[in-house]
């Protein structure tokens, strides 16, 4: 599982027309080059290009056109979806954000049942079309409950929708705006389009200083008809809540995206860098940030592809994706965070100059927790989990690597979005056991001891409605479940015992980390705490595995790529 290197990369895992886009998407940025990208970026300027070469190769439409209502070659694929975010992301946030919302756009049409739209929609991808949610509104965000937008009945089938929506990206230039709904007579859930060239639709402004548009816009009297409805009353709240569990799943692959070009930026300049008679990259401090930088985006990635897996196999008798979509949504991006932050101390000022792309990765890496709403509310929904992942394993099919074509019919049919405690997932121990390395004995050993607490000092009442406590809590549990699915993508594609069990060193380091906010908290009692420093451990001192790490897969990786400028 390496880094991704545009120069070197050969997308064998994809067929022959898949391997092409991503190849022409590379050649699209490197022949744009570095000193274009930046001023654009610094300039704010739409990125018309990219959306003209995206037309001209029928990109979206081929990789966003589910089969049964594309042309040859079109599908939704999630495999190759990752690769053509991981491009974006390396390239620029702004242009995975188009990218991102569009996607976003389409769930509510593609799992609607309005199948007019949906061939509608198609004809607009393959003219090169882009598209927009509209769901959060500037009062309440992404609470559907208070949505303020409505859907009024005039006469039969003939409608008008009266409300605002903010934060809207592409809703400057979407083919179709997915617009979420009440109905002012029957408060009923409702998904439509609308035409951002209408005259009762407002554009009034971006609400953002960047590349993108991101829009508030208003539907004042804006005509509706039975022909424009997408969905309706609990599908209509299903559309919304599995839109985003598609969709917002690409948040971690535009952090891999933007930590693999900031690194090799970093790993360039240091190895070139003198000080003190001896190359930045000669100091043990410096190893040993890179090397955990290096270890950190390495796991950013095993994860998040490990969850295309669950989501490519996904049924609505195995739903585990519903636990790793958000993991990639929240525990990818900080990751991300964390990986800039690291390299920074490395490159230090050098990621504050205008021609760096580090000095755009260092501001952009920041929105993609934020994206999603916050931390905390991926970390409310990974908690309801817990019980059953830790507990109470099932008899579950065990999940290849997929990588193979293929169109991901669930993603579009996955149904009510009710009952996420009742999930059912496989004994994460085989992952565990399955690899005997030093670090990860140790983290099994941590492993237990939150499950001895749980058992036998678990949350009371008042802890169990305190979210601050359940916080650390869910972040404890967070690190159980990304340490398996790295296991077992690491297993299914070889890697490196020496790379995992230098993962599991800083895995360790932040389990520790939690468990001692554990026992800091105002909240913790008596017996929590005493729980909570029997799992602060330290990660096995093995310095020639990682001397073998640093030259192998860290040092070597100077000088293979720097954008074309």
């Amino acid at each position: 599982m390496r880094i991704l290197n545009p120069n070197t990369e050969t997308f064998e895992h994809l067929d022959a027309e898949s391997r092409e886009i991503m190849k022409k998407t590379v050649n699209f940025f490197e022949t744009k080059g570095k000193a274009k990208l930046k001023s654009d970026y610094h300039d704010k300027v739409w990125y018309s290009d990219f959306l003209d070469f995206v037309k001209r190769e029928k990109i979206f439409s081929r990789l966003l056109t589910p089969s049964q209502y594309g042309k040859e070659g079109c599908r939704w694929d999630t495999t190759r979806n990752c690769d053509f975010s991981e491009i974006l992301g390396f390239y620029g946030l702004p242009y995975w954000y188009t990218w991102q919302v569009t996607i976003l756009g389409l769930g509510p049409i593609w799992m609607g049942t309005n199948e007019e739209v949906k061939k509608k929609t198609a004809q607009l991808l393959d003219q090169g079309e882009i598209f927009a949610f509209g769901l959060s509104e500037k009062e309440h965000g992404a609470d559907l409950y208070s949505s303020e937008m409505t859907l009024t009945q005039l006469a039969e089938g003939k409608y008008v929708a009266d409300g605002g929506k903010y934060y809207i990206g592409n809703a400057n230039e979407a083919g179709l705006v997915s617009v979420f709904a009440k109905d002012s007579d029957t408060e009923e859930y409702v998904f439509f389009t609308a035409d951002p060239k209408h005259e009762n639709y407002d554009l009034v402004k971006n609400v953002t200083s960047n590349q993108s548009y991101v829009a508030e816009f208003g539907l004042h009297g804006y005509p509706v008809t039975d022909d424009d409805i997408l969905s309706r009353g609990s599908h209509a709240w299903d559309c919304a809540l599995n839109t985003i569990n598609v969709g917002k799943y690409n948040l971690g692959w535009a952090s891999i995206g933007i930590c693999s070009h900031a690194f090799f930026e970093a790993i360039n300049h240091a190895s070139k860098r003198s000080l003190y008679g001896k190359f930045v990259t000669d100091f043990p401090h410096v190893q040993s940030l890179m090397t955990d930088a290096f270890a950190r985006l390495t796991a950013m990635k095993l994860f998040a592809r490990r969850n295309a897996d669950y989501m490519r196999t996904a049924s609505k008798d195995d739903r585990r994706y519903l636990l790793y979509n958000p993991l990639t949504k929240m525990k990818v991006t900080t990751q991300g965070e964390e990986v800039i932050n690291l390299l920074w101390d490395v490159i230090a000022a050098k990621g504050f100059e205008k021609d760096m792309y580090f000095e755009m990765a260092a501001i952009d890496i920041r929105a993609l927790p934020k994206l999603e709403g916050t931390v905390h509310v991926n970390m409310a929904l990974i908690v309801k989990f817990m019980a059953n992942y830790l507990f109470a394993p099932a008899v579950m099919p065990e999940i290849p690597t997929v990588d193979q074509p293929g169109n991901d019919d669930f993603l579009f049919n996955q149904g009510p979005t009710k009952g996420l405690g009742k999930t059912v997932f496989h004994d994460f121990e085989k992952a565990y056991s399955s690899v005997d390395l030093p670090n990860i004995a140790i983290f099994r050993e941590q492993i237990a001891v939150l499950k001895d607490m749980l058992i036998n000092a678990s949350p009371d009442k008042h802890q169990s409605k305190d979210i601050d406590f359940l916080l650390i809590l869910g972040e404890l549990f967070t690190v159980v479940a990304y340490g398996q699915l790295i296991i077992e993508n690491a297993v299914l594609r070889s890697v490196d015992n020496d790379i995992l069990d230098q993962i599991f060193d800083f895995m360790i380091r932040d389990f520790s980390k939690h468990a001692l906010q554990l026992y800091s908290k105002s909240s913790s009692n008596d017996k929590q705490m005493e729980f909570a420093l029997k799992m602060i451990r330290k990660p096995q001192l093995n310095q020639e595995r990682f001397k073998r790490v640093w030259e192998k897969y860290v040092f070597s990786l100077k000088d293979n790529y720097e954008m074309n400028n």
